[in-house]
């Protein structure tokens, strides 16, 4: 998935010379929490909720009044993002920075934005939990083929696959997620440990012997 499919645009922004309480009323009044500083088209900076809220705070050292202009307040550089950049390139970068949102700039025009709920949008789309489904976990051997095997096996019993998500396991293992077509989770998780699977979610009952 890539950043231009969950970004938000257009992108409400400020011109640097506008007030903090300007920048306050808009934060207020439509919900945003970050507004990009355009200055004559450019991108200049970003101010946050968090930067007003401290910039104007009685604890920071030498605070501002609501009339200073947003320039004065704003987070620069700015760390941006290509909306034709996956959307996971997207989250690590947030991450690195611990930042709320990026700017998505194409060349030097600000065509969107992305910010930290978009992510978690993108998150509930990618694992399919937003369909009618039922989650499965397994812990596969790290080898080829074996993913191969655990879907030829829910090919066979006609069960529709909705996502897949892996992971490493620290035990050398790689965890697989998936959302699956089926309302009979319980009974294809037991079916799965009889064939060999290590599956971790549902737990399967043990089977007599």
């Amino acid at each position: 998935m890539l950043v231009r499919e969950m970004m938000r645009s257009p992108v409400t922004t400020l011109p640097p010379e506008a007030s903090l309480r300007e920048a306050g009323e808009l934060f207020q009044a439509r919900g945003f929490r970050h507004l990009p500083v355009l200055d004559g088209g450019r991108l200049v900076g970003v101010l946050t909720d968090r930067d007003l809220r401290w910039a104007t705070s009685a604890l920071c050292p030498e605070p501002l009044s609501l009339d200073a202009p947003v320039e004065v307040a704003m987070s620069r550089p700015p760390i941006t993002i290509d909306p034709l950049d996956p959307v996971e390139d997207a989250a690590r970068i947030m991450r690195k920075h611990k930042i709320g949102c990026l700017p998505v700039m194409d060349g030097p025009d600000l065509v969107g934005i992305l910010t930290g709920m978009d992510i978690l949008d993108t998150l509930i789309k990618l694992t399919g939990i937003s369909l009618p489904s039922s989650r499965l976990e397994v812990a596969l051997a790290d080898r080829p083929g074996e993913l191969a095997r655990l879907t030829a096996f829910l090919a066979g019993r006609n069960v529709n696959i909705h996502s897949i998500l892996t992971y490493p396991d620290p035990d050398r293992a790689v965890r697989t997620v998936l959302r699956l077509g089926s309302s009979q989770i319980r009974p294809l998780a037991e079916d799965l440990a009889r064939e060999g699977f290590r599956v971790l979610w549902p737990v399967p009952k043990p089977w007599p012997r």
